[in-house]
C-alpha cells in the first residue's frame, strides 16, 4: 500500500553558485554524493539540484517535510545502470520503520536544461 508520495522541482540555476562550494555541499550531501556530483563534469549542477529535490520529495512523502531531518542522512546514489536510489542513515531508517511494515522507497529523477525534478513513493506492506 502507498504510505505517501512526494514531488519536488528545483531550478538548477540556483545551484550553480553552490556546486563548487565545499561548505554548502558538506552541509547537505554525504561524501558519496559529493564524489558522484563532482564526477559529472558539466552535469554536476543538475545532479546537485536533482539530489536536493530528491531529499525534499522524500520529506513530502513522509508527510513531515524536512522538519527534524538532516539532509546528510539521506543519500541519493545510482546503481550500475544509473537508476537512482536512497541510502539512509539509522535515524532515517528508524523514522521509516514507523511508517509501516517493510517500507520501500521508490525514487525517480529527471532534469532538462535548468530544471530538475524528483518523485518519491513510500510503499509499506498491509497488516
Amino acid at each position: 500500500m502507498i504510505f505517501g508520495t512526494g514531488i519536488d522541482l528545483a531550478d538548477c540555476t540556483r545551484f550553480e553558485k553552490w556546486v563548487d562550494d565545499d561548505n554548502f555541499c558538506g552541509k547537505y550531501y554525504s561524501n558519496d554524493e559529493i564524489v558522484y556530483i563532482k564526477s559529472r563534469g558539466r552535469g554536476a549542477v543538475q545532479s546537485l539540484a536533482a539530489g536536493f529535490a530528491a531529499k525534499e520529495a522524500f520529506g513530502k512523502a513522509l508527510g513531515t517535510g524536512l522538519s527534524g531531518l538532516s539532509l546528510k542522512e539521506i543519500t541519493v546514489l545510482r546503481d550500475d545502470k544509473g537508476k537512482p536510489y536512497f541510502r539512509f542513515d539509522d535515524t532515517i531508517r528508524d523514522i521509516l520503520s514507523g511508517c509501516g511494515k517493510n517500507p520501500k522507497v521508490h525514487l525517480s529523477l529527471s532534469h532538462e536544461a535548468h530544471l530538475a525534478i524528483a518523485q518519491v513513493v513510500i510503499e509499506v506492506e498491509n497488516g
